[in-house]
């Protein structure tokens, strides 16, 4: 049982670090010589790389460019707190109630990042003809996948003895 908290407890590391790199790096979308993500665009000009504003109007609609801000930030400080909880939890609380509340921040944040990588799909760079997903759009799916997991997984696990 001790190997099995310890494999959940580098899970959920994991998806801490793959929600983080989503959200604070600078690929969500890129093309030859631009990148974007939720928060800036970079352009290449001479080699070098200028952040600008997000452009405004139909590409950047404001008000789903602050759910994807927002939801994604929440997604972050939902798993952090989720690991927290989950250390206290497994020391403090009786076997059948210890990890719900990890499992319930879990989900939270799996939601979260879900509901930004979507709206950012349906909203953004709908109707550009160059540029593709960078680095940071997939790994936001990849951490929601890992957040599931790890939310299904303390869920099963709140029944077990540990």
């Amino acid at each position: 049982m001790l190997i099995l908290l310890a494999a959940i407890f580098v899970l959920h590391i994991i998806g801490i670090i793959l929600l983080l790199v989503a959200t604070i790096d600078n690929a969500w979308w890129v093309a030859n010589d631009l990148s974007t993500d939720v928060w800036f665009r970079w352009i290449q000009t001479a080699g070098v790389w200028n952040t600008t504003d997000l452009p405004t109007g139909s590409h950047y609609p404001t008000d789903y460019l602050q759910a994807v801000q927002a939801s994604s930030v929440l997604a972050c400080i939902f798993s952090i707190l989720g690991i927290f909880v989950f250390v206290a939890q497994l020391f403090t609380l009786p076997k059948g109630e210890r990890f719900t509340i990890s499992g319930i921040f879990q989900l939270l944040a799996c939601l979260c990042i879900m509901i930004a990588a979507s709206i950012y799909t349906d909203k953004f760079h709908i109707d550009e003809n160059f540029g593709w997903y960078g680095h940071c759009y997939i790994l936001a799916w990849i951490s929601f996948s890992l957040t599931f997991i790890s939310s299904i997984t303390y869920f099963v696990l709140r029944k077990k003895t540990a």
